[in-house]
C-alpha cells in the first residue's frame, strides 16, 4: 500500500501532467548501490537516414519514442526497489542501476556497453593480460531486447565474461554455450517457438505455406529453423524470402514488391512472417496500399505486438493475425508504479533532490538519458502497461539478485561474503540457476534458457488498434480453442492453404514437381494398403493377409478348401449314398443267389468281390473332402484306384470267357474255360491288384503328394490343396485300369451272342464305354476347374464310373434277379441244353467228316 501522502502527490502530479511541464523522468534511469546493474532498453528510434549517413564515428540521435521500452526500463527499475525492500534476498546491500536508450540499434548499443565495461568510478576500459582481477562499472546487464542487439553485445559481454540477462532475445544462435557463454535470457528460444508455429500450422492441416523474414540474423535463422520442423511435420514452403529492413534505400520498395508478388503467385493463404517490427511495418505498409488479397498471417513475437506494427492504417484489412506469446506472471503493482514514478517526475522538490542524489557519469559524456521520456502523458504509456515481456525484464533483474545471492552466500542475517564480486564470480552462480520472479520458479537451462508456456493470440479488431485474445496455449503440445477463432473469410470458414486436396481412405500420394505437397491421389490396388495419411507408396500385405481395393488395413485370409458343408460335396454325397446302397443291394442279392445259374454267368464269387471292390472305391471318396493333411494326400490315390483295379480284374476275366466262348473252338474254349474260374481266375486279380500296388508304391515314394497353402490363387482366402508333384505319374497310376478296361472292352465288342442265351458282352461294353466316358471328360475338366474344386472332380468322376459299371453291368441281372426269375436257367445263362448239346455235336461230326 501506497503512503497517503505520495497517493496525494501522485493525483497532483498527475493533473500538473497535463499542463506540459518537463518531467525528470530520464534521471530516474540511474540509482547508486552497492552492485550496480546495467540496462539497455529501447527508449528511443533512429531516424532511419540517420544512421546511414554517418561519415564518423558521433553518437547518432535518436529522436523517435518507444513506450515499450520506457515501460520496460520502469519494470527493472520497480523490480531493483522491490529486491532492495525485501530482507530476505539481499539483507544489507543495495542494488543500483545504470539504464541506457539503444534505439534498437547495434551502433548506438555499443556506447553503454563500452560504459558498463569501464572500469568502476572511471570512464577508461582498460588493456591487461588478465581480467580476472577486473571490476567493471556494472556487476551484470539486462537486456537489450532484439537478437539482432544482443549478438553484437553478447560477444563483447562474453570476452569479459560478464553476465547478460536478455528479456527479448529470443534467436537460437544465442543458445550456443562456446560462442555467448555469459549469455542468458528470460524468454524461451525462437525453436519453441516456431515449433509451435508449425505443430499450429499442422493442426489446421495447412500444408502449403509461405514462410517470409527479415533480412537480418533474426529473421534468416527463424526461417533456417522453421524449413526444417515444416520438412519433419509434411509442411510444403511454397515460397522463402526476405523482407528488406527499412533503410535509405530506393532498392526497398521494388524488393518489398517482388516478395509480395511472389508470395500471391504461389496461391498461398497462410503465411509465416518471422520479422522484425520494422520489417513486417515495411510488408503491411506495401500490402495495403497495394490491396493485396488477405490471407492468414503466422506472426512472430517481434512483431505481433508491436504498435509500430498494430497501429499501421488498414491493418485490418490483411486478414487473420495469429501468434504467440510467452506466458509469465501478471505484476498487478506495476500499473500503479508507473504512475507513481510519473507522479514523482512531474514534482520539482523530488526531481532536485534525485538530482544531487544520484549524480553519475557526466552529462558531456552520455547527455539526457532519454529527452523524450521528458515529454509524455501517461495516455502515452497505458497502451502497453500489460505488455508480455514487462515480466521477462522483472524476472531477469530476480535471476541476477538470486545468483548474487548465491555467490554473498547470503542467510536470513545477513550476506557473510563481504568482497567484492566480480562479473565471473557471479556467472558461475548463474549456470543452472533456480529463481523466484511473480510467484513463479524458473530455471536457466544448461542453455541459460528458461522454459514457459506460451500463449495463442488472436488479433480481434474492436477499435483503430487490434486487442489480443486468447484462443490456446503451447507447453509443449499445442491444444486451440477453434470456437473463438474468427477468420477473414465469408461465413467464418476456416481458410484452407493446400496444393493439393486431401487423397482419400486407401489412396496415397504420387507428388508432381518438388514439392511434396503437390501430388495426385492414387488408389492402392487389392492386396495392398496405405498405411499412414502421408505415404507416397502403398503397403503390400503379406502372404497371410489380403485387402481389397482402397483399403488402410489388411485382414487374416481364411483357410479354403473343400469342406464337407458346401453345396457340392453334400451333392457328391447323395450321390455316393445312391451307388454304395446299388452296390450294398447287389452285393446282397449275389450272396442270396449264389448259387442260381444268373450268378454263376457272372463269376459267382468273382463277381461279389467286385462289388465289394465298388464298395470301396464308393468309400474312399470320404478321403476327398475336409481340410487336407499329409496323410490324406498320400491315401487318397491308392485307396480309389486299387479297388477300382480289384473289379476292373473281374470284369476283365468276364470279357474273356465271353471272347473264347464266342470266337475260339469248343475243344480250345472247354479248357480255358475252365482255367477262367476258380484259383487261376483268383490269380489273375492278385496279378492285377499287385501291378497296381506298385504302380501306387512308386508313384507314393518317387513323387508323394504334398499339402499345399497357396496364398495368391484366392483374393480373400488361402487355399489349402494336396498338389500332385507329377502329372506323368499321375497318369500311370491311371494306367492299369485303362489298360484293363480297354482289353475287357476289346473282349467284348465285336463278340455276337448266340440266340436264345444272356447276352453279357453286352453289359461289359457299356460298362467300359461308360468308364472311358468317365475318365475322358475328368482330364480337360481336372486341368481347367479351379484348384479348390479338384477334389470334388475326383469324387465325382470315382462316383460316375461306379454308377456306370453298376448301370451296364450288375443292375440289370439284378433285375432279372428280383423281376424275371423264371430265366435264371443254366440254358439261358450257362448255355446248358438240348440245343447246346446238339450244336456242339454238330461242330464235332464236321470235325470229325473233315478228318475222315
Amino acid at each position: 500500500m501506497l503512503h497517503p501522502a505520495v497517493l496525494g502527490l501522485s493525483l497532483w502530479a498527475l493533473l500538473h501532467l497535463g499542463t506540459g511541464a518537463p518531467l525528470c523522468l530520464s534521471q530516474q534511469l540511474r540509482m547508486k548501490g552497492d552492485y550496480v546493474l546495467g540496462g539497455l532498453f529501447p527508449l528511443g528510434e533512429a531516424e532511419e537516414a540517420g544512421l546511414g549517413s554517418r561519415t564518423r564515428p558521433s553518437s547518432p540521435v535518436c529522436t523517435r519514442f518507444s513506450s515499450n521500452g520506457l515501460l520496460w526500463a520502469l519494470a527493472m527499475k520497480m523490480a531493483v526497489e522491490e529486491i532492495n525492500n525485501r530482507s530476505d534476498l539481499l539483507p544489507g546491500l543495495r542494488l543500483g542501476h545504470d539504464l541506457f536508450d539503444t534505439c534498437s540499434e547495434p551502433v548506438v548499443a555499443m556506447k553503454p556497453s563500452l560504459m558498463f565495461l569501464a572500469k568502476a568510478d572511471s570512464r577508461n576500459i582498460a588493456a591487461y593480460c588478465n581480467y580476472t582481477q577486473y571490476q567493471p562499472r556494472v556487476l551484470a546487464v539486462i537486456g537489450p531486447h532484439s537478437s539482432e542487439l544482443a549478438v553484437v553485445t553478447g560477444k563483447f559481454f562474453g570476452f569479459f565474461l560478464m553476465p547478460q540477462v536478455s528479456y527479448g532475445a529470443s534467436m537460437e544462435l544465442l543458445s550456443a554455450r562456446e560462442t555467448f557463454p555469459s549469455f542468458f535470457r528470460t524468454v524461451p528460444s525462437d525453436r519453441v517457438q516456431l515449433t509451435a508455429a508449425a505443430e499450429l500450422l499442422q493442426e489446421f492441416g495447412w500444408n502449403w505455406v509461405a514462410a517470409l523474414g527479415s533480412d537480418d540474423e533474426y529473421g534468416r535463422q527463424g526461417l533456417s529453423i522453421f524449413s526444417a520442423l515444416a520438412a519433419a511435420r509434411g509442411i510444403c514452403i511454397a515460397h522463402e524470402g526476405l523482407v528488406p529492413l527499412p533503410r535509405a534505400n530506393s532498392l526497398l520498395l521494388g524488393k518489398v514488391q517482388e516478395v509480395l508478388h511472389q508470395v500471391n503467385q504461389s496461391s498461398v493463404q497462410v503465411v509465416l512472417l518471422f520479422a522484425s517490427a520494422r520489417a513486417a511495418h515495411a510488408l503491411f505498409s506495401y500490402s495495403i496500399s497495394s490491396k493485396l488479397s488477405r490471407k492468414v498471417w503466422v506472426a512472430s513475437e517481434a512483431w505481433l505486438t508491436s504498435d509500430l506494427v498494430m497501429g499501421l492504417p488498414g491493418m485490418a484489412q490483411v486478414g487473420t493475425v495469429l501468434g504467440f506469446l510467452q506466458r509469465g506472471a501478471q505484476l498487478h503493482k506495476f500499473s500503479q508504479y508507473v504512475k507513481t514514478r510519473l507522479a514523482l517526475a512531474a514534482d520539482p522538490v523530488f526531481c532536485a533532490a534525485l538530482g544531487e542524489r544520484e549524480q553519475g557519469l557526466e552529462e558531456d559524456v552520455v547527455g539526457r538519458r532519454c529527452p523524450q521520456c521528458d515529454c509524455i502523458t501517461l495516455q502515452n504509456v497505458s497502451a502497453g502497461l500489460n505488455h508480455h515481456q514487462t515480466f521477462s525484464v522483472y524476472a531477469a533483474v530476480y535471476s541476477v539478485a538470486q545468483a548474487l545471492h548465491n555467490t554473498l552466500q547470503c542467510n536470513a542475517s545477513g550476506c557473510p561474503m563481504r568482497d567484492p564480486v566480480r562479473p565471473w564470480q557471479l556467472l558461475e552462480n548463474m549456470y543452472n540457476l533456480t529463481f523466484h520472479a511473480g510467484g513463479l520458479t524458473l530455471r536457466f537451462n544448461s542453455n541459460g534458457n528458461v522454459d514457459m508456456e506460451y500463449d495463442l493470440k488472436l488479433w480481434v479488431w474492436q477499435g483503430p488498434v487490434p486487442e489480443l485474445h486468447d484462443v490456446g496455449r503451447f507447453n509443449g503440445s499445442l491444444w486451440i480453442d477453434s470456437l473463438k477463432i474468427h477468420w477473414h473469410t465469408s461465413n467464418n470458414q476456416k481458410p484452407v492453404s493446400q496444393c493439393s486436396r486431401q487423397c482419400q481412405e486407401g489412396q496415397v500420394r504420387r507428388v508432381k514437381g518438388f514439392h511434396s505437397c503437390c501430388y495426385d491421389c492414387v488408389d492402392c490396388k487389392a492386396g495392398s494398403y496405405r498405411k499412414s495419411p502421408d505415404d507416397l507408396a502403398c503397403t503390400f500385405c503379406s502372404q497371410d493377409e489380403w485387402s481389397p481395393e482402397r483399403s488402410t488395413r489388411c485382414f487374416r485370409r481364411r483357410l479354403r478348401f473343400l469342406a464337407w458343408g458346401e453345396p457340392a460335396v453334400l451333392l457328391l454325397l447323395l450321390l455316393l449314398g445312391l451307388a454304395l446302397g446299388l452296390v450294398l443291394a447287389a452285393l446282397g442279392l449275389f450272396i442270396r443267389h449264389r448259387d442260381s445259374p444268373l450268378v454263376q454267368a457272372s463269376g459267382g464269387p468273382l463277381a461279389c468281390f467286385g462289388l465289394v471292390c465298388l464298395g470301396l472305391v464308393c468309400i474312399s471318396v470320404l478321403l476327398f473332402p475336409g481340410q487336407p493333411s499329409p496323410a490324406r494326400c498320400l491315401a487318397q490315390q491308392p485307396s480309389s484306384h486299387l479297388p477300382l483295379t480289384g473289379c476292373l480284374s473281374t470284369l476283365i476275366l468276364q470279357a474273356a470267357e465271353i471272347f473264347v466262348e464266342s470266337e475260339l473252338p469248343l475243344s480250345w474254349a472247354d479248357r480255358l474255360s475252365g482255367c477262367l474260374r476258380g484259383p487261376w481266375a483268383w490269380l489273375v486279380v492278385l496279378l492285377a491288384v499287385l501291378v497296381e500296388a506298385a504302380l501306387c508304391a512308386w508313384y507314393l515314394m518317387a513323387f508323394p503328394p504334398e499339402v499345399v497353402t497357396d496364398w495368391r490363387m484366392l483374393p480373400t482366402e488361402a487355399l489349402v490343396h494336396c498338389r500332385a508333384r507329377s502329372w506323368v505319374s499321375f497318369g500311370l497310376v491311371h494306367a492299369t485300369n485303362a489298360t484293363l478296361a480297354f482289353l475287357c472292352f476289346l473282349g467284348t465288342f465285336l463278340v455276337q451272342s448266340r440266340p436264345g442265351r444272356y447276352n453279357r458282352a453286352r453289359g461289359l461294353t457299356f460298362a467300359m464305354l461308360a468308364y472311358f466316358i468317365t475318365w475322358v471328360s475328368f482330364v480337360p475338366l481336372l486341368a481347367n476347374v479351379q484348384v479348390v474344386l479338384r477334389p470334388a472332380v475326383q469324387m465325382g468322376a470315382l462316383l460316375l464310373c461306379v454308377l456306370g459299371i453298376l448301370a451296364a453291368f450288375h443292375l440289370p441281372r439284378c433285375y432279372l434277379l428280383v423281376r424275371q426269375p423264371e430265366l435264371n436257367t443254366p440254358e439261358f445263362f450257362l448255355g446248358r441244353g438240348p440245343g447246346d448239346a446238339r450244336d456242339r455235336n454238330d461242330g464235332d461230326t464236321g470235325n470229325q467228316g473233315k478228318h475222315e
